[in-house]
């Protein structure tokens, strides 16, 4: 009896509390409403500083051109392509306006959201870059060609052979031109380095040059991340109809298509003709007053609009694939679940070309029609040929970019040129130095060569945290299988502070480098650090799946409150199911340096409709979804914590600038910390 007393005072107890949720939630949303209008502020903040850029560059005048028009990147790429006879140095310092050009143009493409895109928008900048990579190739080859007619008069003294290097900070050219054909010099390691190669007889007595170009770019792989257009067109037509439902709500006048398509002064004229005149100034009056309200409610509308587009686009990066898909074939790296890095090391065996005379004080050089020749190794088999033992691999040692991150042994990938794709066949006996940070191989096909590493290396993370700094700035951690990284954010900026491997701080060129959201997170990735799921990401990594709504509702409303409150993982999230969330929470206190005491701090359970107190704690030996002693249920996080939050902490949440709101929101929804963790 006692038993049964205590259950029906407890569901009492309940059905109050959700009776009491149920009566303020209209007050509690139209409330978080008010609040999460940053978000397009921050949209129409962002709209306004890329206006202000492209003036910037109108009006700076220094001869490069706006990769937006596409005159001028016409012209831009035919002017270059007349010059002729440009040395190797010349096109390195032309290629770093080029490279400028199409990251900016890539940033166009991932930092514009789709719906302010056009499809012809995107073709434009795709055909841009795929002109300026082609013709940027093309220079450095006629370069390298131009390089290689010198060759007898930069031979060394010792060897009677030419060597060559030439480094930049986007590229780094080795060649060696064979100008005495010694049959017993076959090892060949390009001076003060040990990058080299190991040759057969055949090049070694041939009249040939070996070129190793290292870029550090990687012009080869397929985008891996493709626009939507489609997807996007069909939310933001669906969110048209609902701003325009909401606009006959408000007029009580239901809008057709030739009400918007005729022109205002067009319908007084109709009606006059047909002599009504009462009824036309009666309709005068009454589009004058739907004029009016229309006006008066412009504001609103451009804000629901905006709002609601900028949901549909948030949520579209949570959004996952029903179907994974079966591109790839064997021997092929899966772009989806593995990553090239540091760039692309095109590996050449090149013809020597016709070496320059001196004659009576000109240079005379014949210059082959082809241009630059490629020699065939091996050599296209015949029937009597013994290819492996007669041709065999090429052993390659290379020189690992400093600036990539590698956790585990790198795989090594070669171009197919037929397919279009990076392949691991005719590669063997990989050897990886670590410490020197070398990788030697044997290779049967020359042709450009990349090092491949899991995309999903650091995923799932094994914790993360969220704390805040300052006014506008926090701390974002995120501790994974072998490495701790740490992200400040401020205002509208990201910056690496520090990254750790085995517990010992790495020296990582992105650190103390203030960049925007996309811009960093693409930097993150290039050397390696990738923490940012794809939607293809949950074929490959276990993850703790959660509705994406619910991630979506979450993730912007952390980020309200981040500049007041510290958000850190817990363990049970991965026990209350795909329609809930569980995360620490305490309240953030200047003098506040370590990590998120959990013995101090309380445990939240939000299902995107309602959040409530856990009476659990991180150190509790099983899950419940009990309530929390003198505690309700309020339908947001922002009304959750306003029940204990002390007093000017809602002030400093109200104040909160709307740019640095978007940044945390963006890096959460980048990291799905919930769902990958």
């Amino acid at each position: 009896m006692e038993k049964r007393e205590a259950q029906r005072i407890e569901k009492e107890k309940w059905r109050h509390l959700e009776a009491k949720n149920v009566e303020r939630r209209k007050e509690e949303l139209d409330e978080l409403e008010i609040l999460e209008e940053c978000y397009p502020e921050a949209e129409k903040l962002r709209r306004e500083s890329k206006s202000l850029s492209r003036w910037n560059h109108y009006i700076l005048c220094d001869g490069s051109p706006d990769p937006s028009v596409p005159q001028e990147m016409n012209t831009f790429i035919s002017l270059w392509e007349e010059e002729k006879n440009e040395t190797f140095e010349e096109v390195i310092q032309k290629s770093k306006l080029v490279l400028r050009l199409i990251d900016t143009l890539k940033l166009m493409l991932l930092e514009t959201p789709l719906y302010d895109l056009q499809d012809k928008d995107i073709k434009q900048y795709q055909e841009s870059i795929k002109k300026l990579q082609e013709l940027l190739n093309s220079k450095f080859n006629t370069a390298t060609e131009i390089l290689l007619r010198q060759a007898s008069t930069l031979a060394e003294l010792d060897s009677g052979n030419m060597e060559k290097i030439i480094e930049d900070e986007n590229v780094a050219l080795y060649v060696w031109a064979n100008l005495k054909k010694n049959p017993r010099y076959r090892s060949i390691r390009f001076s003060k380095t040990q990058i080299g190669f190991e040759i057969p007889r055949l090049l070694a007595t041939s009249n040939i040059a070996l070129r190793l170009f290292h870029t550090h770019y990687d012009h080869l792989t397929p985008l891996s991340c493709g626009p939507k257009p489609l997807k996007v067109q069909q939310l933001t037509s669906s969110i048209a109809e609902i701003v325009k439902e909401h606009i006959q709500t408000i007029i009580g006048v239901p809008i057709t298509k030739e009400d918007e398509e005729e022109p205002k002064s067009e319908r007084g004229s109709v009606v006059a003709s047909e002599g009504k005149v009462e009824e036309e100034d009666d309709a005068e009056v009454k589009t004058g007053s739907i004029v009016e309200e229309l006006d008066a409610t412009k504001f609103e509308v451009e804000q629901k609009l905006l709002s609601e587009t900028i949901s549909a686009a948030q949520m579209l990066l949570i959004e996952e694939a029903c179907e994974k898909p079966e591109f790839f074939e064997a021997n092929e790296v899966d772009l989806l679940q593995f990553t090239a890095l540091g760039g692309v090391y095109h590996l050449d065996v090149l013809e020597l070309p016709p070496q320059c005379k001196p004659v009576n004080g000109w240079m005379i050089v014949e210059i082959l029609k082809g241009g630059l020749q490629e020699f065939k190794y091996p050599p296209d088999p015949t029937e009597d040929m013994e290819t492996e033992s007669t041709f065999p691999p090429i052993e390659v040692t290379l020189k690992i970019h400093e600036n990539v991150i590698f956790f585990e042994a790198p795989m090594v990938a070669r171009w197919d040129h037929e397919d279009k794709h990076w392949k691991t066949d005719g590669i063997s006996c990989v050897r990886y130095n670590s410490e020197d940070r070398l990788i030697t191989f044997n290779l049967e096909i020359f042709g450009p060569v990349t090092l491949i590493q899991d995309t999903h290396i650091n995923m799932p993370y094994q914790s993360w945290e969220l704390r805040p700094l300052d006014v506008n700035e926090v701390l974002f951690t995120v501790l994974t299988v072998f490495t701790e990284i740490q992200i400040q954010i401020k205002e509208n900026l990201c910056m690496l502070a520090s990254v750790k491997l085995n517990s010992n701080d790495y020296s990582c060129t992105l650190k103390d480098k203030w960049m925007n959201p996309i811009p960093f997170i693409t930097a993150l990735k290039e050397v390696g650090l990738n923490i940012f799921p794809t939607e293809y990401s949950h074929f490959y990594v276990a993850v703790n799946n959660k509705m994406p709504l619910v991630e979506l509702k979450s993730y912007r409303q952390i980020a309200l409150l981040s500049s007041a409150f510290a958000f850190s993982w817990s363990k049970w999230n991965s026990s209350c199911g795909p329609s809930k969330v569980i995360f620490q929470v305490k309240e953030y206190h200047p003098n506040q340096e370590s990590d998120i005491d959990h013995s101090s701090g309380f445990l939240l359970m939000f299902s995107g409709d309602r959040v409530q107190r856990l009476k659990i704690s991180e150190y509790s030996e099983t899950f419940s979804e009990a309530l929390e002693d003198k505690t309700e249920f309020h339908s947001t996080l922002y009304h959750m914590v306003k029940d204990f939050a002390s007093e000017g902490v809602l002030d400093k949440i109200r104040s909160t600038n709307c740019q640095f709101i978007n940044s945390v929101c963006q890096m959460l929804l980048s990291t799905r910390l919930l769902s990958y963790s």
